[in-house]
Formats: structure tokens, C-alpha cells, sequence
């Protein structure tokens, strides 16, 4: 290989540890259409940078390598990743949530995802302390009521759209747009909710359920024990993760929504612990397989 091809990979190298780092990660699909080359680059590089120790590789793309316990990846670098696991996520939570019923939407990207789904159910309840998620239930009034953009504006109302009473608790605005701390706490302590969507920065046997955010492990406990029944959204990423503060048990689960890329011996471990586990986006078994 010539010293100027040797250039050029080592500058393109430097692109691919930018973004991943800029962005918290990024996928192979993404970097190939930023670069302009192909998907087998993209892994030479991404497997090149891993064996100096300067990215993580994981499924479909890269993270950074080494993070902290106490690092909070910020909403715009987390909703970047897994886009299609997280629909298929929101498309299986959303059919848990029944027309009439209080619901909870705890913060992160996934749970925006799902509330996005959930604007066709109607009349619903939602306490939220994530500003995004707020965000697209008051956009969706406005457009129903012809009243600025959103979806569907100037098409009239579909099915649910703006019907949901929202309820957005105060706090303080951490990194992922979620509000934390004792004004959150007290709101969410005196309701009661039917069902609670709970996202999660990391999932595992011994941790429980966890994030990076001591304010927001106490919110999420007060979530917790104000719901009758607990569905964590995860994608299949967040399994083996641990943060700093753990705010729930498995235990305290009573559904765990993930996508098909959630591995094997994840599965296994499953069988023996009590949430529910729902695979979205996997396509049933071949009878004649």
C-alpha cells in the first residue's frame, strides 16, 4: 500500500473516531454514506481503531471505548443509534398501553420513540418528566387543532392524535432532556399510574436496572413505585451495561420489551428471571424450517 493510501485511511480513521466520539457512536451505514465508501472500509477501519483500543465495537457500528460509569451520553448522540430496534420497540410497547388509562413515560430516546406511536391511542393520560417526549404529544395538538406544525397538519386529526391529557413534571434538565431532582420526585410520588415505559441506560442480572444520573436513579425509583405494572424498553445494546446508581431490581419488572438483536445467552438468562421478555421485529419461526 502507497504512503498516500496509507494517509487517506489513517484521515478517514480519524473522521470515524471524531464522529463516534462527537456523537456517542455511530453506525456502519451512516459512516459509509458520510465517507462515500463502501461497508467493508467502514469495518476494516472500525476493526483497526478497536485494536488500537480507540472505539468499541458493536453491533452495526461503534461506541466509544472505555467510558465511565458516571458518563451521560446527551439525546441527540443516543437517538442516532439503533433507530430500527427502537421502532420496533415502540410499536410492541404501544399495543400495552389501553385507551383510558394513566400512563408514565420515563425519559430517553427510546421512550420518544414510543410516544410517538402512542398519539394514535386515545385518551390517554401521560405523566412524563422528558421535555422531548412532551414535546411530541403538545405538537400533536397543535396540528390537530390547526394550530402550527406537526404531523399531519392541515389533514385534520387521526385516530388519538392531541387527545392525551399530559402532564409534565418539573425538575432539572439533565443531558438526555429529562427532569430530575426533588420537584420531579414530589409530582411523581402523589399520582398512580396504570403502566410505566421505562428506558434504561443499562440492564443486567446483578445491577438491575441503572443509569449514570444519581437525580435521575431516585426519579426512576419513584416511577417505579408508582406504577401497577413496569415495562422496560430497552434495545438489546443496553443488556451487560451498568451505571453508577441502580434504581430498580428485576424483580420490580414486570416486562422487558427488547429487539431481535438481543443475544442468545441474554435469552437463556431470561428463561430463569421474572420480567416478561418480548422480542419486537423478530419474524416468527419457519414451520417447515
Amino acid at each position: 500500500m502507497s504512503d498516500n493510501q496509507n494517509l487517506l485511511a489513517e484521515q478517514r480513521r480519524a473522521l470515524i473516531l471524531d464522529e463516534v466520539r462527537r456523537r456517542g457512536g455511530a453506525r456502519v451505514n451512516e459512516l459509509t454514506r458520510k465517507l462515500n465508501v463502501s461497508d467493508m472500509t467502514v469495518r476494516r477501519d472500525l476493526d483497526a481503531l478497536a485494536r488500537q483500543g480507540m472505539v468499541e465495537k458493536v453491533h452495526g457500528g461503534a461506541v466509544p471505548v472505555g467510558e465511565p460509569s458516571a458518563h451521560e451520553p446527551g439525546f441527540e448522540a443516543k437517538s442516532a443509534l439503533e433507530l430500527s430496534a427502537k421502532e420496533d420497540i415502540a410499536r410492541a410497547a404501544a399495543a400495552m398501553a389501553a385507551p383510558g388509562s394513566a400512563i408514565a413515560l420515563a425519559g430517553g430516546t427510546t421512550a420518544y420513540a414510543l410516544a410517538q406511536r402512542l398519539l394514535d391511542v386515545p385518551d390517554l393520560t401521560v405523566v412524563t418528566n422528558s421535555v422531548r417526549v412532551a414535546e411530541v404529544f403538545y405538537t400533536a395538538q397543535r396540528a390537530a387543532a390547526g394550530g402550527g406544525p406537526g404531523p399531519g397538519a392541515g389533514a385534520g386529526p387521526g385516530p388519538g392524535t392531541g387527545s392525551a391529557t399530559v402532564v409534565l413534571t418539573g425538575g432539572v434538565r439533565t443531558p438526555s432532556d429529562t427532569l430530575v431532582g426533588p420537584v420531579a420526585d414530589a409530582a411523581i410520588r402523589s399520582l398512580h399510574f396504570d403502566v410505566l415505559f421505562l428506558g434504561v441506560h443499562g440492564i443486567s442480572v446483578e445491577a438491575g436496572l441503572s443509569t449514570p444520573n444519581l437525580a435521575e436513579a431516585e426519579t426512576n425509583r419513584h416511577f417505579v413505585r408508582s406504577a401497577r405494572r413496569v415495562v422496560v424498553v430497552a434495545d438489546h445494546t443496553k443488556w451487560g451495561t451498568v451505571g453508577l446508581s441502580s434504581f430498580a431490581t428485576l424483580d420490580e419488572v414486570d416486562v422487558l420489551v427488547t429487539d431481535a438483536g438481543l443475544p442468545a445467552e441474554a435469552r437463556a438468562e431470561f428463561v430463569e428471571l421474572p420480567p416478561e421478555l418480548v422480542v419486537a421485529g423478530e419474524r416468527p419461526a419457519d414451520p417447515e424450517s
